[in-house]
């Protein structure tokens, strides 16, 4: 049996209940990871081929464990292109460099602003070359979500269809070639489902927010993990999407959507797209919360904010319209009939045997072409022993026996994800402390002249000085962090749950 390693958070076989996926970060952030990688699981399991997930293990100390227990590892990336992945790119980079084993990257992306300068310099493209020079030499080609990162790859001196490929997402393969899109009647009786990302435009946010309020059969699907202890448990996690600031965006229990328990936090890719066949239109600025509806053939609507969703929702085709087009006066049924719902089918077939020809490159054995409609596939036969945790609703729409379960594990995660930051905080500034004081050190071993703007005096002054601004900023942050759960601890569903977090130390034997 061909034994081949995925990276992943979870695997479709595992079936991790809403607050384990918290506590692991199974979905890396964000649950849409689910969907391409099941694309990958489902595909590639044969009945001489098993796969298993990494669970986002980096460790290149375990190099050795992989290859000798592995056959392969396949890397389906999203948006890997970005600052704050670096860090986690180059610990694979260091990882595959020591592995001797082949290693396929299936679907990186790059995330940029919506027109980028390719040719600007960034200070991680040393590290994106080194990341591509590991995989080319354990496989043959890159495959790429996009024509922009293809651009951007072939800038840094890789070239384009010898080093990478564009393919688009492999989540859009999940049926190899098999999309066919629905019709659709809008009524005020018809089923939607929204999808929203923090850092869209006002306007778009304000339109898509307005529909709870027009259609009643709606759901909101939020993506991100901290929209998911949100949704658990009510607990006000500081993140990206729960930000009381922010205006026309469900980020906390009173938005119209949570109060009214029009929220559905999808847990396991095959749920979210069953569930979307029963939609009559998806619309949104989430990729995968337009490709799970499409899979399904549901139509959809896709507004892309960014390159990154540019870049695939171009390259797939989606019914798409773009932010500027939408205003305060801008209706659903106006843009319905501005775009081609069955666009993604026209451009899938050639996408799809593109796809195939990239796999055929890294001689990667799969099943995507042999996706008939009606066949199980080896995967599929596996989940059916497999009872899948389903869609999880707010809090708010909870029986109380459940309602009580959540906010005991929810805030227990809240606080121990609260410390961990704090730490992570403490530990950044001792480490600047550090800094400072050895740039300290340097100054008073300068040699004569500290006053003369050529010796390196100005250089450390003003090096300490970026690196006070950037401890005070710090120190605000936690100020804030810990301001957030004197908050919660004096708010009154924390007094309410306090004899149950008693309750709980004292069966656990850790209330002194």
């Amino acid at each position: 049996m061909k034994k081949i390693l995925i990276r992943s958070g979870m695997s479709p076989l595992d079936t991790f209940s809403a607050d384990e996926i918290i506590k692991r970060n199974a979905i890396g952030n964000n649950v849409g990871n689910l969907i391409y990688a099941y694309s990958i699981f489902r595909n590639m399991t044969t009945d001489d081929v098993e796969l298993f997930s990494d669970y986002y293990g980096q460790n290149p100390n375990d190099a050795e464990r992989i290859n000798e227990t592995y056959d392969a590892y396949v890397f389906p990336l999203a948006n890997a292109i970005r600052k704050s992945f670096i860090p986690t790119l180059q610990r694979y980079t260091a990882l595959i460099e020591r592995l001797t084993i082949p290693v396929y990257v299936i679907g990186l992306g790059m995330q940029f602003p919506y027109e980028p300068n390719i040719s600007e310099k960034r200070p991680y493209d040393d590290d994106v070359k080194r990341f591509v020079k590991a995989v080319l030499d354990k496989s043959s080609i890159l495959g790429l979500r996009g024509q922009i990162t293809s651009d951007y790859l072939s800038y840094l001196g890789f070239k384009e269809g010898r080093d990478h490929q564009v393919i688009g997402c492999p989540s859009m393969y999940t049926f190899g070639n098999n999309i066919n899109i629905r019709g659709l009647h809008l009524s005020e009786s018809s089923s939607i489902s929204v999808n929203m990302t923090p850092a869209a435009d006002q306007k778009v946010l304000e339109f898509l927010d307005g529909l709870s309020h027009t259609f009643n059969h709606l759901h909101f699907v939020p993506q991100d993990i901290d929209e998911l202890l949100l949704t658990y448990a009510g607990a006000p996690l500081i993140g990206a999407s729960i930000n009381s600031k922010l205006a026309n965006y469900p980020n906390s229990l009173y938005s119209h959507v949570y109060k009214n328990g029009k929220v559905k936090y999808f847990l396991n890719a095959p749920t979210w797209i069953e569930h979307m066949k029963t939609v009559d239109l998806s619309i949104g600025t989430r990729l995968h919360g337009n490709v799970a509806p499409t899979l399904a053939g549901t139509p959809s609507i896709t507004i892309p904010i960014d390159a990154r969703m540019r870049e695939l929702s171009e390259y797939h085709n989606f019914p798409r319209v773009s932010p500027e087009k939408i205003n305060g006066n801008t209706r659903l049924e106006e843009l319905i009939k501005k775009v081609d719902f069955r666009s993604v089918e026209k451009s899938h077939q050639k996408n799809y045997e593109n796809f195939i020809s990239f796999l055929a490159k890294n001689g990667i054995d799969h099943i995507y072409d042999r996706n008939t409609e009606g066949v199980k596939q080896p995967l599929e036969i596996k989940l059916e022993s497999i009872q899948l945790k389903q869609p999880i609703g707010p809090i708010t729409s909870c029986s109380s026996d459940e309602m009580r379960d959540r906010l005991e594990k929810g805030f227990e995660i809240m606080l121990s994800k609260s410390e961990k930051i704090k730490e992570n905080f403490n530990k950044k500034i001792k480490d600047r402390d550090k800094t400072i004081s050895s740039l300290r050190n340097k100054l008073k071993n300068q040699d004569g002249g500290i006053t003369d703007e050529s010796t390196p005096y100005v250089d450390f002054k003003k090096e300490i000085e970026e690196k006070d601004v950037f401890i005070l900023k710090l120190k605000n942050d936690i100020e804030k962090k810990n301001m957030k759960i004197r908050n919660m601890e004096s708010s009154r569903s924390w007094r309410i749950t306090m004899p149950l977090r008693r309750f709980s130390k004292k069966i656990s034997g850790t209330e002194r």
